[in-house]
Order: structure tokens, then C-alpha cells, then sequence
């Protein structure tokens, strides 16, 4: 069915539906989580939270991970990502507040591993494969890897229902 073929009347019926379904979105965004197990030779050495990461925040990180140079024009281009760096600023970010005190920001630890920030920290305790799996975690439960098909599809459903 069209919205633009809805009358006022329906609509009105409709609305706390859709406020019910924003609002549950809104709250699904707060409590996902995803539990991350680091397990090395078949032995889990640590476990830590992740939450889905707000496409502004995913954007802050990239820029901070980016070099920019001005143009002829004076345009701030960018020049150079620095991949690892923001995968470790990502699941930084990305990690429960709870879990991120508990581990990327513990001091011991940044001493033990001569670590300065928690960031660097994650850096120096993940390999690259962990990393980027960790990642892939953190973008799929921040809808980054849902397919415009998958998308569709479930629109199609929930017409049908």
C-alpha cells in the first residue's frame, strides 16, 4: 500500500504503529551488543562487548585516521588512511564502556605493554585478522552490512504480513 493513497483517517490510525517501530529501532540501537572472544592455539584469552557504531562517530574515526593535504585549490583532500590505526580506534570506540575501562583503558596494562593510549593498546594486543574480524562484528550490527537486497526483501516481508 501507498502512502500516498492513504487517507488522513487511516494514517492517524496508523501512527502509533510507526512510533512503536521508531521507538523500538531507537532502543534496539542502544542495547545490541555482540560478545568478542580472543582465542589463540584453541585457548580464550579475553572477552570484551561491542555496541553498533553511529555513522557519525564512523566517520570522526576515519577522519582522524586520514591525512589531508590542501590542494592547488586550497580543497583539504585526503591523501593516506591509516587502515590499522582506525581499526583499532573503531573497536576502541566500539567497545562497551564497561569492558573498554576494564581493559583498554586499564593503566597496568598500558604499562605492562608500554602501551600510551587505549587505542594503542588494542593495536598492540590484536593481531591484524582479529582486528579486522572484530570490525566486521562491529559493522554488522551497525547496518553496514546489510544488502540493498537483504533490505528489500525485508520490506517485502513486512508488507505481506
Amino acid at each position: 500500500m501507498n502512502d500516498k493513497n492513504l487517507d488522513k483517517e487511516e494514517l492517524l490510525e496508523m501512527e502509533p504503529a510507526i512510533i512503536d517501530g521508531l521507538l523500538r529501532a531507537y532502543e534496539d540501537n542502544k542495547e545490541e551488543t555482540r560478545e568478542i572472544v580472543i582465542s589463540r592455539k584453541g585457548k580464550a584469552l579475553f572477552t570484551f562487548n561491542v555496541q553498533p557504531v553511529s555513522e557519525e562517530k564512523y566517520d570522526e574515526i576515519q577522519d582522524k585516521a586520514t591525512k589531508f593535504k590542501n590542494n592547488k585549490a586550497g580543497i583539504k583532500v585526503p591523501v593516506e588512511t591509516d587502515y590499522p590505526k582506525m581499526r583499532a580506534m573503531l573497536i576502541y570506540e566500539a567497545t562497551k564502556k564497561e569492558d573498554r575501562a576494564r581493559l583498554w583503558d586499564n593503566k597496568k596494562y598500558w604499562d605492562a605493554t608500554g602501551s600510551l593510549t587505549g587505542t594503542h593498546l588494542v593495536e598492540k594486543v590484536l593481531r591484524a585478522g582479529e582486528k579486522s574480524a572484530v570490525v566486521q562484528v562491529i559493522d554488522e550490527i551497525s547496518g553496514y552490512m546489510l544488502e540493498a537486497e537483504d533490505m528489500l526483501k525485508n520490506s517485502s516481508e513486512q508488507e505481506e504480513e
